[in-house]
């Protein structure tokens, strides 16, 4: 029995393929086509949808539904306007009072985890 799995398990040797053939001359390339007219971008909805601003983040920010977008550069702002910037690597942002309640007690966060912190903030 066994023998016989062997033999239907093996595979006949492939043959060896012909040498390909030399390409044909290179095509001539199509006229370029015309540039399309430039579209100005429509926003994305759900990022201009007015959020509710959590207890933690109106000190900020500021009270009143804003979008994701405006409270996103109202942050900005507060961190120039205090010079919140880490001096050495600018991406860090250094925490004050109101900020290290918005970034769960943290002193220091990345601007890339920041806007992860603050969308817990939004509803």
């Amino acid at each position: 029995m066994a023998t016989k799995k062997a033999k239907a398990k093996a595979k006949p040797k492939a043959k060896a393929k012909p040498k390909a053939k030399a390409k044909p001359a290179a095509k001539a390339k199509p006229a370029p086509k015309a540039a399309k007219p430039k579209v100005k971008r429509k926003p994305n909805p759900a990022f201009m949808k007015p959020m509710m601003i959590g207890s933690a983040l109106q000190p900020v920010v500021g009270s009143g539904p804003y979008p994701r977008t405006e409270v996103v550069k109202r942050v900005w702002n507060y961190i120039k306007k205090n010079d919140l910037q880490d001096a050495k690597n600018r991406r860090n942002i250094n925490a004050d009072d109101n900020l290290s309640r918005v970034f769960g007690g943290k002193k220091q966060v990345s601007m890339f985890e920041m806007t992860k912190l603050i969308s817990g903030h939004l509803s």
